[in-house]
């Protein structure tokens, strides 16, 4: 499995995408059909505050992407936040593939 972070407006560090990659490697455990992982990680600036946007896209076997968008202040919790509602998508889509097959 690939995972990309990639950083639009903002210079991804070795620590940013270390954080990325180790927060997508969880969404594993979760469903076993998961091809590859794309962190997308922008900044838009608001005068003095800047508010960090992330966009994670799950590429799965036989669905459509899975694509997962989050806002905030902090890049790291941003980048919890996107995976957390990865999870959630990634648990129902399995869900409702046990559920289908009764």
């Amino acid at each position: 499995m690939r995972v990309d972070v990639i950083g639009r407006g903002i210079e991804v560090t070795d620590a940013i995408r270390a954080h990325a990659e180790e927060k997508a490697e969880k969404l594993t455990k979760y469903f076993a059909g998961i091809q590859q992982i794309g962190v997308t990680l922008m900044r838009e600036d608001h005068g003095n505050h800047a508010q960090f946007d992330v966009e994670l896209i799950v590429d799965v076997v036989h669905h459509e992407d899975f694509v997962c968008h989050a806002k905030g202040d902090d890049l790291y919790g941003t980048i919890d936040i996107a995976v957390q509602k990865g999870i959630r998508l990634l648990t129902d889509h399995k869900d409702k593939l046990r559920a289908g097959k009764r």
